[in-house]
């Protein structure tokens, strides 16, 4: 009798494992959206509006043979997964995927499930972008980084100014790579606060146009007549917090394995932000974890001890792109990290987001 695979999430690391998966097992793929998101070019779908279509990919073209369930996971115990409504899906392994929030624009407001009403809010915000003449980000992370240089790149006379309490960007990463940023927000008049914050949040909502001004605790007033948050990352482990199947960290992680099994269990995995790994969290590491995953789930699937295990790196990696042609890099060689060219970052990653690899994931021709 064929196995039963059930995955709960549909963001980089499901769909790669339930795609991988799809012609040795039944496969069931379950996520409240109706497609996969890359929201590593959400923020060029915010700049860019004509072009915000490629960012989403329905469900609907990734799996040949197997399930996808449009549904959002209550309950996992080791035997399956009970759904908001109502309907118990078994398992004979399982795999947690669930992933993170993030402030909007870089992933979907919450509740927006449906790619039209997603599409529909970029081109909302779009809107109130456009008719700003000063933009304050809060955040200086990668995040926060790239929506700026995205907007500079269409609108190069809009002044952005980009605050957060960290003294440093990229703290951890090789000089050359901090400085190279440094010298490209100069050039594209991208302004930096750093080492503050604000005394208190702006008075009007994220991603609406309305004069404001706010202060730093060093007492310096920034006027703006928009903003976007640009942190706030929040692990999607809320559908554990019974207890059925395990413990949570005191940050609301999955303990894992070097097998990346939820310990305890031998047939149900966790990847991605939700695995409770020294691992950044970000998509690339969140795909490592789905090829290790399919690779075991594979051997199990064949009477076979699984024996891909995922050894945790202290090197740092980041492909940055500061629009189209711009950005910094850090990727890992023989010798140890290096710095990426900016040509790099552009073909790797700046010049179209990735779009073509989910479309082959999905089987679309890339738009």
């Amino acid at each position: 009798m064929e196995r039963t695979v059930v995955i709960i999430g549909g963001g980089y690391g499901g769909t790669l494992v339930a795609k991988e998966l799809d012609a040795d097992a039944n496969v069931i793929l379950i996520d409240p959206r109706e497609g996969f998101v890359n929201a590593a070019a959400s923020l060029r779908a915010l700049t860019r509006p004509a072009w915000a279509p490629n960012a989403f990919f329905p469900y609907g073209t990734l799996l040949e043979r197997g399930l996808v369930i449009r549904d959002r996971a209550v309950s996992v115990d080791p035997q399956g997964v009970t759904l908001a409504s109502g309907e118990r899906v078994r398992a004979d392994h399982l795999v947690l995927a669930t992933g993170s929030d993030y402030s909007y624009p870089a992933k979907p407001r919450p509740g927006a499930t449906a790619i039209a009403e997603q599409l529909d809010d970029l081109r909302e915000t779009h809107k109130e972008l456009s008719g700003a003449t000063r933009v304050l980000i809060l955040g200086a992370g990668p995040v926060g980084l790239e929506l700026a240089g995205e907007i500079k790149d269409v609108w190069p006379d809009k002044g952005v100014i980009i605050v957060d309490r960290t003294a440093e960007l990229l703290l951890g990463f090789l000089p050359e790579v901090r400085d190279s940023l440094h010298g490209q927000l100069t050039e594209r008049g991208i302004e930096l606060r750093l080492g503050t914050s604000l005394t208190a949040p702006p008075p009007v909502p994220a991603g609406r146009i309305a004069r404001f001004a706010v202060t730093t605790d060093s007492g310096e007033q920034i006027a703006a007549d928009i903003w976007f948050r640009a942190f706030g990352l929040q692990i999607n482990t809320g559908y554990l917090a019974d207890g059925r199947l395990t413990p949570l960290t005191g940050h609301g992680m999955i303990p894992v394995t070097d097998h990346l099994n939820v310990r305890g269990y031998d047939h149900v995995y966790a990847i991605g932000d939700v695995a409770d790994l020294p691992d950044p969290k970000m998509a690339s590491y969140a795909m490592e974890h789905a090829v290790i995953v399919a690779d075991n789930i594979r051997a199990q699937l064949a009477g076979e001890m699984p024996g891909a295990i995922h050894a945790p790196t202290s090197d740092r990696r980041i492909l940055l792109p500061l629009g189209v042609h711009g950005g910094v890099g850090q990727l890992p060689t023989a010798d140890g990290p290096a710095a990426a060219t900016v040509e790099t970052v552009h073909q790797r990653k700046g010049a179209d987001l990735f779009t073509a690899r989910f479309a082959a994931r999905f089987d679309r021709n890339p738009g």
